[in-house]
């Protein structure tokens, strides 16, 4: 089968033909993939930044935003059935360490990850379990849900979150309304009553949050703590989600909080560096955000087949990959991209 592998670091994928994976063992599932989101963390990939922190051997097959359909089942496969779509979960998990037990998956102490240490899904078929799978609704195709497998639902996760902690009357400030954060506010729209901001810099961004449903616009370029803390009422807001992570918008983010908000971290690259008295007369909380658990997975699928959480995508063919990583390096992209093999 056809795979677009990492093959060396700082070099463009490379199309190879690889064997196709089999069935190892009673639980394995081996899906077709139909769509498979390019993710910033492909980039960081190529870019070496994973080299010293997974244990992988090059050449590898990335893509950890995986969805298709069921090509074949190992033998004790109950719950899905050879022709089903499903989005994959993106960690196969042993389904019985005190984590999973606790239904934390991504804590899992047999964790493997495909598309991050073990071969993931830009290619044509992946292999993994029967408890990673969940059955997409009918009115969802894989291509078009693809990126909810991590990029959605890490989103989603900081969004259940926050909404917890925002009653009606209460404001949001999203930081960055890029391929995370524009679903992070259809989710906290459906999710809770809190008035929410929308803050990037680029004015398409803006625009595309107004149209998602965002109560107020700010332009990151012009005094944004300023403006948030204005529309707040002068005394900041309630929490933060920070879908960029690095650069200004760390210091900034923690800076647009009132006393007793909440900072959610999900973009990452950046160094928060605030007086620990800060802390202490503000009585703030900062949140980090890891990829969802399936329980939240089967959540966001139910939210996205209702329509009341969308997708902006652009699709790739998976000999054009390197053009959707170029995309996405320069930031051209809206919303995400997704590879069909």
């Amino acid at each position: 089968m056809k795979a677009a592998r990492v093959v060396a670091y700082h070099q463009p994928f490379q199309l190879t033909d690889v064997p196709e994976p089999e069935i190892q063992g009673p639980h394995d599932v081996i899906v077709r993939i139909g769509g498979a989101g390019l993710c910033r963390t492909d980039l960081h990939i190529l870019e070496g930044l994973w080299k010293d922190k997974v244990p992988v051997t090059l050449p590898y097959t990335p893509g950890h935003e995986n969805a298709g359909w069921i090509q074949a089942v190992g033998s004790n496969v109950t719950s899905v059935k050879v022709g089903d779509p499903v989005i994959v979960h993106p960690v196969i998990t042993d389904g019985i360490c005190p984590a999973c037990r606790r239904g934390q998956d991504m804590y899992c102490e047999s964790l493997v990850f495909p598309g991050i240490w073990a071969d993931g899904g830009f290619a044509q078929l992946l292999r993994t379990s029967e408890r990673s799978v969940l059955k997409l609704p009918s009115n969802l195709e894989p291509a078009a849900v693809a990126p909810y497998a991590d990029a959605g639902l890490t989103a989603y996760r900081a969004a259940k979150k926050a909404a917890a902690t925002l009653p009606p009357g209460s404001r949001a400030a999203i930081i960055g309304i890029g391929g995370l954060g524009h679903i992070a506010l259809q989710c906290l729209r459906a999710l809770c009553a809190a008035e929410i901001i929308a803050v990037d810099t680029r004015p398409s961004q803006l625009e595309f949050a107004k149209s998602l449903g965002a109560a107020h616009l700010v332009d990151a370029k012009e005094r944004p703590v300023e403006q948030v803390r204005d529309l707040a009422g002068g005394a900041g807001v309630e929490a933060v989600l920070d879908f960029v992570g690095e650069g200004p918008a760390v210091e900034q983010a923690f800076r647009m909080l009132r006393q007793g908000g909440t900072y959610y971290v999900i973009g990452y690259g950046g160094t928060l560096n605030v007086p620990t008295m800060d802390f202490i007369t503000g009585e703030v909380s900062v949140v980090g955000n890891l990829v969802g658990n399936f329980t939240e997975l089967r959540e966001l699928m139910a939210l996205a087949g209702q329509g009341r959480v969308t997708l902006r995508t652009t699709r790739y063919p998976l000999d054009a990959i390197n053009d959707a990583i170029e995309a996405l390096d320069h930031g051209k992209l809206e919303g995400r991209a997704v590879i069909v093999p």
